[in-house]
């Protein structure tokens, strides 16, 4: 029975996942939790080796941000080559997490769609940062905290032992394994919500006012849908209904229309008696939000606005 048992493990291939040793960025924690996942998902094991020994390199099933070669066939996933290992259509250059992602990102998420939108908004950024690529333009001379500075701080300090370096890697990859599986769940709800608000968009009666049975996060549904400029949902807390506007470019704070500037940072009866509505309760200063205390009242509102 040992035998057959030692026979069995002998058998049972464990891939070799091969990166530097030495400093490390979320370029190749993330190239690593991607392959991490991928193999896990197949069920197959796997050890992480972190060196810069040649021979151990080439016998690597999967080697990434090392070895000066691009061959996705051969599993092997290296940018730092003389010409690099080419580039998006929007110029952003393939650090090793792209070139990992852009062959295994659509089998773990089981969606070309959601990898593509992965590529778009963590994929890029990253890669974008390890090829030396600013993304950022300061306006008030500070600098945004991104994923890849809580990367850094992930790096041993100057009196810790160098052997820090492997054990704090294989904690980030625990936490780019998160975040990735995050994402990919985030990703494949917002295909649903999408598809929820464009049936609404689609069905509603008045096409600048949509009506939903809830709050979807609408992603980029109202690119395809210039007419809309309000969506009317329930509040979960306390049944009451919301107004929001509709951005121009789907995010930032630009609304495609505001509601009436008199109604800005007014409340309740002071809200009610200048709009003309009972069951208003609240207009955000900002006038991109109002709140009513029935759906009925929420559309009145909301109908004033689009005339306003």
């Amino acid at each position: 029975m040992n035998y057959l048992k030692n026979q069995m493990m002998k058998t049972i291939k464990i891939n070799k996942l091969v990166t530097h040793d030495g400093p490390f960025h979320s370029d190749d924690i993330f190239a690593c939790a991607t392959i991490a996942l991928f193999l896990e998902k197949k069920k197959e094991k796997f050890k992480i080796i972190r060196t810069r020994d040649e021979k151990i390199i080439n016998n690597g099933d999967y080697v990434f941000d090392i070895g000066g070669i691009y061959n996705e066939k051969k599993n092997i996933f290296d940018h730092h080559q003389k010409g690099g290992a080419g580039k998006r259509s929007n110029g952003i250059e393939y650090a090793s997490f792209g070139l990992v992602w852009k062959k295994f990102g659509p089998k773990i998420s089981g969606s070309s769609t959601i990898a593509s939108a992965i590529d778009e908004s963590l994929v890029s950024p990253i890669d974008a940062d390890d090829n030396g690529i600013d993304l950022f333009k300061s306006t008030h001379d500070v600098s945004p905290f991104l994923l890849q500075d809580f990367f850094k701080l992930m790096r041993p300090i100057s009196n810790q032992k160098p052997e820090n370096y492997d054990k704090n890697f294989l904690k980030s990859v625990k936490v780019a394994k998160e975040i990735l599986s995050r994402i990919i769940i985030r990703g494949k709800n917002e295909i649903q919500n999408e598809r929820i608000v464009a049936r609404a968009c689609e069905s509603a009666v008045n096409k600048k006012i949509i009506i939903l049975d809830k709050y979807y996060p609408p992603g980029k549904t109202f690119y395809k849908f210039p007419k809309a400029l309000f969506i009317i949902f329930p509040k979960e807390i306390d049944h009451s209904w919301v107004i929001k506007t509709i951005k121009k470019n789907g995010e930032g704070y630009k609304s495609r229309k505001d509601f009436p500037s008199m109604w800005g940072g007014l409340q309740d009866k002071e809200l009610q008696k200048v709009s003309g509505i009972k069951e208003a309760v609240f207009c955000h200063k900002g006038l991109f939000l109002a709140v009513a205390k029935t759906k009925e009242g929420a559309i009145k509102l909301a109908q004033i606005a689009v005339e306003s």
